[in-house]
């Protein structure tokens, strides 16, 4: 006879120590880890201009790690960066993001870089996240995938040489040099 252990709840991930780093897919704790200098870089970075520009143009929110997405009781990440439009920023509350952000940032960490494109980025599809970044600081490049039939489909990979556009926070551009100054 088959034990399967009882699928954790989001009661359960609100008791996770503070300082520590968790997401919650599916029902199982993740711990995440601590970012180095290049994953910190990359997103300050890249954070701050999405951030300013946001801001400027009166598009929306853009949250910085740790704030939480909560898809479900059983579902709830902590993205590096993710912006919330203005049309939508009734799903943003006090301690959370209820819902699916427009577009979601994770930087490539070595203990989650696999998590990142398969397990995120099915979560993200299904829940509806219509642009998702998986930034890569060592090889200095950005993988960029769009919503699409319901998967999240890449629309493009762009290095350190490249401008890299947003198709959600119109109008915004980066040159990926900013982002890796390594």
């Amino acid at each position: 006879m088959s034990t399967q252990k009882p699928k954790l709840t989001y009661d359960d991930y609100a008791k996770t120590p503070e300082g520590e780093l968790w997401e919650f897919i599916d029902g199982e704790l993740l711990k995440g880890d601590v970012p180095n200098e290049a994953h910190q870089s990359a997103r300050a970075w890249l954070g701050t201009r999405m951030f300013l520009f946001a801001q400027e143009k009166g598009l929306g929110e853009v949250y910085f790690v740790p704030f939480d997405v909560v898809f479900s009781n059983t579902d709830v990440v902590q993205p590096d960066l993710l912006f919330v439009s203005k049309e939508r920023l009734h799903i943003i509350t006090e301690d959370n993001v209820r819902g699916a952000p427009d577009l979601v940032v994770e930087i490539r960490s070595p203990s989650t870089a696999r998590q990142d494109w398969t397990v995120k980025r099915e979560l993200y599809a299904r829940h509806g996240v219509k642009e998702y970044w998986l930034v890569d600081p060592e090889a200095a490049t950005v993988a960029v995938l769009l919503l699409d039939g319901g998967e999240l489909k890449v629309a493009g990979v762009y290095g350190e040489g490249d401008t890299l556009d947003s198709a959600v926070m119109s109008g915004f551009s980066i040159a990926l040099a900013e982002v890796f100054r390594g």
